[in-house]
């Protein structure tokens, strides 16, 4: 297994994880972790790293062999990463084999976030719902808990006939943020956009997008990287709902199904 890859279960780590290095130590494959933040009243535990330091979340995920060769559907993970490259948290997915391989990319998912004492701060829970937006009564929805077990909010599915529409909206349902996407999501050699905005969409509050990797990449695996940028001062809890969306559009979008040259999603 890699640095970060599943491994036997340490004691007081969540299952599955490797213990991650303290502070800012490197790992097995150079990348630094950011430094630990001291904690601030009435912050979810974890979600300090999401404070006033940072306005740009960059997600990595990473290369699964296995899937690549054969085929078969792995759990996803991913590298969260600062804007100065350190690796403030890492995702993974924890979803059973018979799941990822016969829903594909319409599957229900939990996923797991940890910060860098190894401690899950965060957790994505995506039940199973309609992937078209024919069937306006069933759409998407993904819930943000932070830590596990409390919610701070959710990401619902908005229908629209032509474009990828979401609402942000915090633990009591109260709606925040819209986020919308571009028309045709599917676009070669450029970057996709979902714009954050606020509720009457005519004020930009943020960014989600999909970074082009290369031909390659984007052909032949379903690894994909993306851009968060919200405002410094956005409460924290909202951050990590947008980093809630940002999963909930990878999958809906740009996570490959049974036939690796198709995409998800429906625009």
């Amino acid at each position: 297994a890699g640095s970060y890859g599943f491994q036997a279960q340490p004691v007081g780590f969540p299952a599955g994880f490797a213990v991650p290095p303290v502070q800012n130590q490197p790992t097995m494959d150079g990348t630094m972790w950011m430094p630990i933040p001291p904690s601030i009243p009435n912050c979810p535990p974890g979600l300090e790293y999401l404070t006033q330091q940072i306005d740009q979340i960059l997600i990595h995920q990473q290369l699964e062999l296995l899937e690549i060769v054969t085929g078969f559907e792995e759990n996803n993970k991913y590298e969260l990463k600062n804007a100065l490259g350190q690796r403030v948290y890492f995702a993974a997915e924890d979803t059973d084999c018979l799941t990822r391989n016969c829903c594909g990319p319409a599957r229900p998912f939990t996923m797991r976030i940890v910060d860098n004492l190894g401690h899950e701060v965060i957790t994505l829970q995506r039940p199973l719902r309609c992937s078209s937006c024919c069937c306006p009564c069933c759409l998407q929805e993904l819930e943000v808990q932070a830590p596990p077990g409390t919610t701070v909010g959710y990401v619902v599915q908005n229908w629209h006939a032509c474009l990828p529409k979401f609402t942000i909206q915090d633990e009591k349902r109260t709606d925040i943020l819209k986020i919308i996407g571009p028309c045709v999501v599917c676009r070669c050699c450029e970057d996709i956009h979902f714009e954050v905005k606020s509720l009457d969409e005519t004020c930009a509050v943020g960014r989600i997008s999909k970074q082009w990797t290369g031909f390659v990449r984007e052909v032949f695996t379903d690894t994909d990287n993306f851009g968060i940028s919200f405002p410094m001062d956005l409460d924290v809890k909202m951050k990590a709902v947008m980093i809630g969306a940002c999963f909930l559009i990878d999958f809906m979008f740009f996570e490959h199904g049974g036939n690796k040259h198709q995409r998800a999603g429906v625009w």
